[in-house]
């Protein structure tokens, strides 16, 4: 009976299992929701900064200001890498860390030095392991993003384009496409670019008011923040998303390894009933004969 007591003992052992991944799948998906809220409702106002930027933006105000600068040459790129702080989510974290190494293998391969701002314990353990030195770490931005936790992102990479110390800003996030696509893409932030298929369109009757170069102050910070604000609330909603997608594959598993312990312990308590009772028709014979 020593088989059908450790039987038992795993057949626990997974029922518990069971419970956390689905108590975990539950709550991935009520925060997935509301990740996907605040990814709905940060897209209309990036839109709407894009449309304005693309139809003021012109090569003669692009050459005053310092955010629309292009370099003549690309020589230090700074790459900031969003991943999550936790596990179980599949592998959301290694396909974002792998989309980055690509692109600081490609841009090496180039001869452009390249600086790493990662977001998220779970990137940081991956270059440090790496041996890639990190020009900034920080894990202390949650699943819910603010405003002003992008602003404290990118403010500084701003200013350091602006006075020329940076010739590019990309970042690394999670596409949030539907509840089932994130994938991984990287971005450029600076130089700003005026939104593709807008640019160079009909043109708008637009009463600038004080005038264009006010507007382009004032609206390019914010347009930066956007994007890089766009990108945290979709790499929250992507992880999310993943969990949720890996605590029921994880759930689903336990159930079928559930069913076949269930009929391995049956099928042996069958075999020890069965022999159970042949011995005692055996006992009950010698004793008649």
């Amino acid at each position: 009976m020593a088989k059908g007591r450790e039987l038992k003992g795993r057949i626990k052992s997974v029922e518990n299992t069971r419970k956390i991944t689905r108590t975990m799948e539950m709550v991935a998906t009520s925060k997935m929701k509301r990740a996907a809220d605040r990814v709905s409702a940060a897209r209309p106002y990036a839109l709407a900064l894009g449309d304005v930027l693309a139809h003021v933006y012109t090569p003669e105000l692009a050459e005053r200001f310092p955010l629309l600068r292009r370099p003549a040459q690309t020589r230090t790129v700074a790459l900031v890498v969003l991943t999550a702080n936790r596990g179980l989510c599949g592998a959301f974290n290694t396909n974002l860390t792998r989309e980055a190494r690509q692109r600081v293998a490609e841009w090496e391969g180039r001869g452009i030095t390249v600086e790493l701002h990662v977001v998220g314990r779970k990137g940081i353990g991956a270059f440090r392991y790496l041996g890639r030195a990190l020009a900034e770490a920080r894990s202390d931005i949650g699943d819910r993003p603010t405003s002003d936790d992008a602003a404290s992102l990118i403010d500084r990479l701003m200013a350091r384009f602006a006075a020329g110390d940076l010739d590019a800003v990309h970042i690394t996030y999670a596409k949030y496409k539907s509840a089932l696509s994130t994938p991984p893409a990287t971005e450029q932030v600076l130089p700003v670019t005026a939104p593709a298929g807008t640019a160079g369109g009909t043109l708008r009757d637009f009463l600038l008011a004080p005038s264009a170069d006010a507007i382009l102050e004032a609206l390019l910070p914010l347009y930066v923040r956007n994007t890089v604000y766009r990108a945290l609330v979709e790499t929250a909603a992507g992880e999310q998303s993943a969990r949720r997608t890996a605590m029921k594959n994880a759930t689903d598993n336990a159930t079928e390894m559930l069913q076949l312990l269930k009929r391995t312990y049956n099928s042996a308590r069958q075999a020890q009933i069965t022999q159970e009772i042949a011995e005692i028709v055996g006992g009950a014979q010698a004793l008649q004969g």
